[in-house]
């Protein structure tokens, strides 16, 4: 059986997985389908809150970004997996002790003020919009490659799937399946790795592997090192970024990990504030397994392809580069004519290949219209890495396939969670809390049923015309979350001075200077001017990073706006001590 076999078989399998797993759990009452009646075990929770957190951006994208980037990398390792720690110590115990469904639903009650509450909802849209456009394209790009279909018939097919079970279920069927998909995804990232670590260092660990030699005696990244400067890039395993952006950025995907809204809200569908605890360590763990694996699969996918790709005639390229090149991830201009792939430090083309028709070249190469000047022959799109590696490691075939079924699963439960946040926002916060307080339980359920809906298709939109700034900025949804709700969650939290003005003023100085950053220095004020330059960023800080100083600025300003008017309610104030005391602490100072 072929690779499109297999596909078909492994993704069918795991689709009626999820389809049966949302009939089963469909979700009959508001708490249900909000945070699947309060009622899930640690375990499960953590396996699912680990789906729901690692999304395509981290199955598919990271180990792609960090074999291109090395060493440069290892920010985005340590700011996801560092937020996790921070939420789960600074904010999850606390947030499930008060016992809201939603973030904007703490931010409201909390702040006691419905202008704070529509604030946070705004905020909850930007963020969740921001994110879920990135999954949409990533289901996009593995139904493309992997079922042969047209990258927008793969969207549509993806938003069909999570329809049924997020529209069904609500977060009971989300969390569920979940939990399969999480089994499917860490299944398929690491039977790969375990594959190729074998087969380059004889060691079936890809994390010991990857320190390992290979078989002239070599160690594998001093090998890689060597490859890298003979084609004149930087050494892999040395970074190029200053001490004060990898700070900023790392500070910036903490902070706003612990400010996700699809993530906190896994904390409020266990039962006690202890199991909250626990499956947030759970979900570190099953996290964990992921992230430490991804460096060593960026290893290997850059040794293979450098060796397998560089100086190669075209006529010798194995099946899987010409596969590739019809998606557009991977293209190759011969620019001296001897018929051979330069591949070296610099771009190749300008942008994503544009190609010119079905044309060859007299190398066989599909020739393009953007190449540039630079002596480099080679485009590869970072996100090929993970989805075409088995392939470059030659694996068999139902290894490929299951790939492509691990990257749906992880696109599709992250998808799942942040259209649920933009349903539970709309119909919780904005509908059931402000414009019809009194809404019937079934009336609040079919609003959030139909804002479903709604969101799926604006998030379908966005994946079949994706807006050059939406594809720029997903990983700019940590910067925006790290902007307006973690400051806004912390101060709650640990601030009894903190009051609705302070909250408020903070959220929307924070989240309008992310944004204006963001569009200035990542997307250029569209039609109007390009992004501006390196040397123009403030502090030197990468628009990946800034969300640390628009983070700081909310802070201060929520502060001094606090200090300068009246003190919160005494209730509130009380409600904030209470958060704060363990279960049980009363017993024990009483005699």
């Amino acid at each position: 059986m072929g690779v499109q076999v297999w596909t078909w078989i492994l993704v069918g399998i795991t689709f009626v997985i999820y389809f049966g797993i949302a009939i089963w759990a469909r979700a009959g009452s508001t708490k249900e389908f909000y945070v699947a009646g309060g009622g899930v075990s640690p375990l499960a929770n953590g396996m699912a809150t680990a789906a729901d957190w690692m999304s395509a951006a981290s199955f598919i994208s990271m180990a792609g970004l960090i074999s291109f980037m090395g060493y440069d990398g290892s920010v985005f390792l340590m700011g996801w997996t560092g937020g996790y720690v921070l939420l789960a110590l600074l904010l999850a115990p606390y947030l499930r002790k008060f016992g809201k469904f939603t973030v904007p639903d703490f931010i409201g009650d909390r702040y006691y003020s419905n202008t704070a509450r529509t604030v946070a909802v705004i905020c909850a849209l930007i963020v969740s919009f921001t994110y879920v456009a990135g999954q949409m394209r990533g289901v996009g790009i593995v139904f493309s490659q992997f079922l042969q279909v047209d990258i927008n018939l793969g969207v549509v097919i993806g938003m069909a799937v999570v329809l049924v079970f997020a529209f069904l279920g609500g977060m009971k069927g989300i969390t569920y399946t979940q939990v399969a998909q999480y089994c499917v995804l860490i299944f398929a990232f690491m039977v790969p790795a375990f594959f190729i670590s074998m087969q380059m260092t004889g060691n079936i660990i890809p994390q010991i592997g990857m320190g390992g030699t290979v078989e002239d005696g070599t160690y594998l990244l001093e090998k890689l090192d060597a490859l890298h400067t003979q084609l004149g890039f930087n050494e892999y395993t040395d970074g190029s970024k200053g001490t004060w952006d990898v700070f900023a950025i790392t500070l910036a995907l903490m902070a706003g990990t612990a400010g996700l809204p699809h993530v906190i809200v896994r904390f409020f569908t266990v039962s006690k504030v202890k199991d909250a605890r626990k499956s947030a360590g759970l979900a570190l763990l099953f996290i964990a397994i992921l992230y430490t694996t991804a460096p060593a699969i960026a290893v290997f996918a850059r040794t293979n392809l450098i060796e397998t790709v560089s100086n190669n005639e075209y006529e010798k390229l194995p099946e899987w580069f010409k596969n590739w090149e019809n998606t557009g991830l991977i293209a190759w201009a011969d620019k001296n004519n001897d018929g051979k792939i330069q591949y070296v430090a610099g771009n190749a083309l300008d942008g994503k290949p544009k190609y010119k028709g079905n044309e060859r070249g007299q190398y066989g190469e599909r020739l393009v219209s953007n190449a540039n000047d630079a002596e480099n022959e080679l485009y590869v799109d970072r996100d090929i890495m993970v989805l075409a590696n088995p392939e470059i490691a030659n694996l068999p075939d139902w290894v490929v396939a299951l790939v492509a079924a691990g990257g749906l699963a992880a696109a599709l439960s992250t998808a799942a969670g942040l259209l649920l946040v933009i349903s539970t926002s709309i119909s919780h916060d904005l509908i059931k809390k402000q414009i019809k307080p009194n809404i019937s339980e079934k009336g609040e359920l079919l609003a959030a049923r139909i804002s479903i809906v709604f969101a799926i298709i604006v998030a379908g939109l966005f994946g079949i015309y994706p807006p050059g700034f939406v594809a720029a900025v997903v990983a700019l949804a940590f910067g925006l979350a790290a902007a307006s709700f973690f400051p806004a969650i912390v101060l709650g939290i640990f601030d009894k001075r903190m009051n609705r003005q302070g909250a408020v003023a903070g959220m929307i100085v924070g989240i309008t200077l992310m944004l204006i950053y963001m569009i200035v220095y990542k997307t250029g004020l569209i039609g109007i001017m390009d992004p501006r330059p390196k040397s123009e960023w403030w502090f030197g800080t990468s628009p990946e990073g800034f969300g640390t100083i628009a983070m700081i600025v909310n802070v201060f300003v929520s502060v001094i706006v606090s200090r300068m008017t009246s003190a919160p309610p005494e209730d509130v104030q009380e409600i904030v001590e209470n958060i704060r005391i363990p279960s049980g602490a009363g017993e024990a100072t009483h005699h």
